[in-house]
C-alpha cells in the first residue's frame, strides 16, 4: 500500500431522514468553507417523510423505500464522481475547515479508511475507532451488574474501544465508526459497497472487514475532529432493536455463532433480572419482569 493517497477530489454523501434542519446547517458550513480540491455534494432522501428541499449547489437524490444507512450511502456512492467518498452522518458540527484538513491530513496515510476524532457536542468521545466485534463485548454491554464500570478504562477496553484513539492521535484500527468516513470510492465500489441487509449499525464493520481483506484498512486520524449528536431524535428501544439484530446478522456471516451469542446473552438477562430485583426491591423505581420481558424480546 502506498503511503500517500492521491485525493484528487472528493464527493460528500449525507444520508438524510426526518428533520432536513441539522443536514442544512452542515451543508451550509460545508459549501461556505475551505477545501483543495474539487468537492461535490449528494444528499440521499432516503423515503424521509419530510423530503430533503432542492438546493443550490446539492445533487439531492430521492428514494422511492426507506432502506437504512448502508442502502441511502450506496445510492450516493453510485452517483458519485469524486476519487473518494466522503459520508456524514446529518447531525455533525464541523469547522469550515474542515474539508481542507481532512484532505491534507488523511492523503500522508495511504488510501484506507479514515474517520476524524468525534466527540458529543459536551467534548466526550465517542470512541471511534474499535475492535473487531466478539461475544465477550456484547457479554460487557449486556449485563446490568457491570454497569458501574461504565466509562472506566477497563470497560471501554472490554467492550472493543481502542484506548489508543485519542485527540492528536493517528493509529490503525480494526474498524471506525461510520458517522463520518472517508472512503476510497473504487476500492468501496469493487468490495460491492454497503451490504444493504443490514438495516442500521454493523454495516460499517462488514464493509471494512472486507476493505481489510483487500488490503485497505481503517485509520483513526485525531488531529482532525467533529462534533456528533448522535441519535437523539430515535426511540432508544428501537436503536437497540436495529443493533441486536445487526450484530446477529454480523455474526452469522462471519460465521461467528450467532446462536451461541443468543444463548450467552439469554443467559446475561437472567442475570439482569436477578440484579434488576435486587434494585426494586431495594426502592429503585424499575421493573425487573419489564426489563426481562424488553431484553429477551430483543434476543428473539
Amino acid at each position: 500500500m502506498n503511503s500517500t493517497s492521491s485525493i484528487d477530489s472528493i464527493s460528500v454523501v449525507i444520508p438524510h431522514y426526518g428533520d432536513p434542519t441539522d443536514a442544512q446547517a452542515l451543508l451550509a458550513v460545508l459549501q461556505g468553507g475551505v477545501s483543495r480540491v474539487p468537492v461535490d455534494f449528494i444528499v440521499v432522501d432516503d423515503a424521509s417523510p419530510i423530503s430533503f428541499p432542492e438546493t443550490k449547489g446539492v445533487q439531492v437524490l430521492r428514494r422511492t423505500e426507506n432502506g437504512g444507512f448502508g442502502t441511502a450511502v450506496n445510492t450516493g456512492i453510485r452517483a458519485a464522481a469524486g476519487t473518494h467518498v466522503l459520508v456524514l452522518n446529518s447531525d455533525l458540527s464541523v469547522s469550515d475547515s474542515f474539508l481542507d484538513d481532512l484532505v491534507a491530513r488523511a492523503a500522508e496515510h495511504g488510501d484506507k479508511v479514515v474517520s476524524p476524532h468525534v466527540v458529543g457536542h459536551s467534548g466526550e468521545a465517542q470512541w471511534v475507532g474499535r475492535r473487531f466485534p466478539s461475544t465477550t463485548q456484547y457479554l460487557v454491554e449486556w449485563l446490568t451488574v457491570l454497569a458501574r464500570f461504565r466509562g472506566t478504562a477497563w470497560w471501554h477496553r472490554a467492550v472493543g474501544h481502542d484506548l489508543r484513539c485519542v485527540a492528536g492521535a493517528v493509529v490503525e484500527v480494526d474498524w471506525v465508526m461510520g458517522a463520518a468516513m472517508l472512503l476510497p470510492r473504487e476500492a468501496v465500489r469493487s468490495a460491492g459497497g454497503f451490504d444493504e441487509l443490514f438495516y442500521m449499525n454493523c454495516e460499517e464493520i462488514d464493509l471494512q472487514r472486507r476493505l481489510r481483506r483487500e488490503g485497505v484498512p481503517a485509520l483513526f486520524l485525531g488531529t482532525v475532529e467533529v462534533a456528533h449528536e448522535g441519535g437523539a431524535s430515535t426511540d432508544p428501544l428501537r436503536r437497540r432493536r436495529w443493533l441486536v439484530d445487526s450484530r446477529f446478522k454480523y455474526a452469522e456471516k462471519w460465521h461467528e455463532r450467532p446462536a451461541l451469542q443468543r444463548s450467552v446473552l439469554v443467559c446475561a438477562s437472567l442475570v439482569n433480572f436477578v440484579t434488576n430485583g435486587a434494585r426494586q426491591v431495594a426502592g429503585r423505581p424499575i421493573s425487573a419482569r419489564r426489563i426481562l420481558r424488553e431484553e429477551l424480546g430483543l434476543l428473539r
